[in-house]
């Protein structure tokens, strides 16, 4: 490594005790929630915010109880536009490193504090979690085959398109510095589940580092997961977002969701 580049990665790491908050967007969470909550290992993050769009079941009623910091939205959003409120409120709360996991107990919470401390020594700047560690153990960890056959071809794809190495683009657990939060447009993304896909191009059409950890995952009657005929409008707006991504890099086109976050 060159003395630059050292100069530059120890320029990445925080020099305080960063500030970790996870975000929780939920719907229909009760029974799983708790489960969860119980596999974060203790001391992990400093709060823990909870979106609730709207749920029919007692989510709030348990995310209270268990001493969470709870939003309620008004009329349901959607997938993205609940993670909008999760990033808004916690960056307001002053967050260095913000973890997104989801309330279903789908995704391990044990490695949190793994992602978390890949941001503080500064690796990277924003971290996945790989759900697909080999073909076997993501089908035996329940994952549909024509799940799991999508998942492999929009993840090879958008590899090729983004320039990354990623074992996994459409995981739903995700750790950020604040800096991308800061930066990304995030807001004018959409409310839908692609939200999570022009995020993905939108961190690197900014430059900033992406890195995966593998994440156990479950899949189970109350975890959460779209049908085929939502699934196959995801893969094929997700096509679109990789195409507006490389008229943005060419200058072809100045999509308003590449361009940089003010205010």
């Amino acid at each position: 490594m060159t003395s630059a580049a050292a100069e530059n990665f120890h320029s990445r790491q925080m020099p305080h005790k960063p500030r970790i908050v996870a975000v929780m967007p939920a719907y229909n969470a009760e029974t799983t929630l708790e489960r969860t909550l119980r596999d974060i290992p203790a001391g992990t993050v400093d709060e823990i915010i909870l979106v609730d769009d709207c749920s029919r079941d007692r989510t709030v009623e348990v995310a209270t109880r268990l001493g969470l910091t709870v939003i309620q939205h008004q009329k349901n959003t959607g997938y993205g536009g609940n993670q909008k409120t999760c990033y808004t409120e916690a960056l307001r709360r002053g967050a260095d490193i913000v973890v997104m996991i989801h309330p279903d107990y789908q995704y391990d919470s044990r490695v949190i504090p793994v992602a978390a401390e890949l941001i503080r020594l500064g690796n990277v700047d924003f971290v996945m979690g790989s759900r697909i560690r080999t073909r076997a153990e993501a089908l035996e960890g329940g994952m549909p085959v024509w799940k799991y056959i999508a998942n492999r071809c929009l993840t090879i794809f958008e590899n090729v398109i983004l320039g990354q190495n990623l074992g996994d683009f459409h995981s739903g657990f995700r750790a950020y510095r604040r800096e991308v939060l800061e930066t990304v447009p995030w807001s004018l993304n959409s409310d839908d589940f692609v939200f999570d896909t022009q995020f993905l191009a939108q961190a690197v059409f900014f430059g900033f580092r992406l890195g995966d950890i593998p994440v156990p995952v479950r899949y189970f009657a109350e975890a959460s997961s779209i049908n085929f005929r939502r699934s196959t409008r995801y893969g094929l707006l997700t096509l679109w977002v990789m195409l507006q991504f490389c008229l943005n890099k060419l200058g072809l086109l100045k999509s308003a969701i590449f361009q940089r976050r003010t205010g």
